[in-house]
């Protein structure tokens, strides 16, 4: 009996860290959709027809993004001959007609009388278009092509800089979007935990765990009330192995309440069972239970087998038999009632074995005749 009930603990575990494995891209992809709204802000901020001095006036009374970028800026130059095409092509983004945005940007980027400012704002403008359009591909060619032309303002050049490598990072060209992300970091000298968190999760996607690590560690020792870094560092460390760093980590949010969702303290106790502190994780349990953050189904289900199962391995059978109880109710099928029924029978207690021998058959199970062969004793 014992071999039979060991195999749930192995599919337990398992299954609880798999569900664990990506929680850096989430930071990434929060980041992208929001480069992307404000992409878009500022290409109809870009487009509004102001004159070209009347923009320098308004620039003016606004702090720079990038204060310490060593990039000189350059002189805004607007060709006189564009004034028409460009008006062009700021009607086809006001109007969304994203092709004949990106058509006319295409038409500015050849004219031999563009300046280097025409060119890299057209290309801009059309990068978002091409983003907007949900042509990931195109908008990194054109965020591209906007910041060869060097003709934007630093704030200008370094949001599409930007804006390029969260474009590769949704394209998972993760190599491209660091290499981006690094010449953006080296060049604007930001240290903002918005810039800092975004690479760290393009490393964790280049399976460069360590070093995501050691940067989402940093940044929460600077924010430690930032779930979401938090988080972000859990997972990077589980992926490096360094499960006693990420249960340590867990374990200060969880005494300092912020672990407030059934994911996030899953984390922290399978943590624990991992590192084989199965009170922890059982401690960790219960208050989820008893403040209503982890609620009756499957997953909690198999989490307590899990506990069940070690307890049976210690020779604990009153614990087993308790979690056992726990799980079989919520259990998706009727496995945790027959190694329940199993437990009893071992324990002495017929009626009581046979009793969820019955509740497992009509939950159902793979072996049957198991559950029969307790009820015919």
């Amino acid at each position: 009996m014992s071999q039979m009930l060991r195999q749930p603990l192995v599919i337990a575990l398992s299954a609880a860290l798999g569900a664990l494995a990506l929680a850096p891209v989430v930071h990434a992809q929060q980041n992208q959709s929001m480069s992307m709204r404000e992409a878009d802000k500022r290409a109809r901020e870009m487009t509004t027809g102001k004159s070209d001095e009347a923009k320098g006036k308004q620039a003016d009374k606004k702090a720079a993004q990038y204060p310490n970028a060593t990039r000189k800026e350059p002189e805004i130059k607007v060709s006189p001959k564009m004034g028409k095409q460009l008006q062009s092509l700021q009607q086809a983004y006001d109007k969304e007609d994203w092709a004949g945005t990106m058509a006319k940007a295409d038409q500015i980027g050849a004219m031999s009388d563009a300046t280097a400012y025409d060119k890299a704002f057209a290309y801009s403008v059309a990068g978002n278009a091409a983003a907007n359009d949900n042509d990931q591909a195109r908008a990194a060619d054109y965020f591209a092509k906007a910041v060869a032309a060097d003709g934007l303002d630093n704030d200008g050049h370094y949001s599409v800089m930007y804006n390029l490598a969260v474009t590769q990072f949704g394209e998972e060209k993760y190599a491209d979007a660091l290499a981006t992300i690094d010449r953006f970091l080296a060049e604007t000298k930001s240290d903002k935990p918005e810039h800092l968190a975004f690479r760290a999760g393009i490393l964790a996607n280049l399976d460069r765990y360590d070093e995501a690590a050691a940067i989402y560690k940093q940044l929460v020792a600077k924010n430690p009330e930032d779930k979401r870094l938090l988080m972000n560092a859990v997972a990077a460390l589980q992926n490096g192995q360094k499960l006693d760093e990420a249960n340590v980590l867990l374990a200060d949010a969880y005494k300092r309440g912020m672990l407030t969702d059934p994911r996030e303290l899953r984390m922290l106790y399978i943590g624990y069972m991992n590192a084989e502190k199965w009170a922890d994780a059982q401690k960790v349990i219960e208050d989820g239970v008893a403040k209503g953050i982890l609620q009756p189904g499957p997953d909690l289900a198999r989490d307590y087998q899990v506990l069940a199962q070690n307890a049976y391995g210690n020779d604990n059978i009153p614990l087993a038999i308790e979690m056992y109880k726990r799980a079989a109710p919520m259990a998706a099928d009727g496995e945790a009632y027959l190694n329940l029924a199993k437990v009893l029978d071992y324990a002495g207690k017929k009626a009581e074995a046979k009793e969820a021998a019955k509740q497992a058959l009509a939950k159902g199970v793979k072996k049957p005749d198991d559950a029969n062969r307790i009820l015919a004793r």
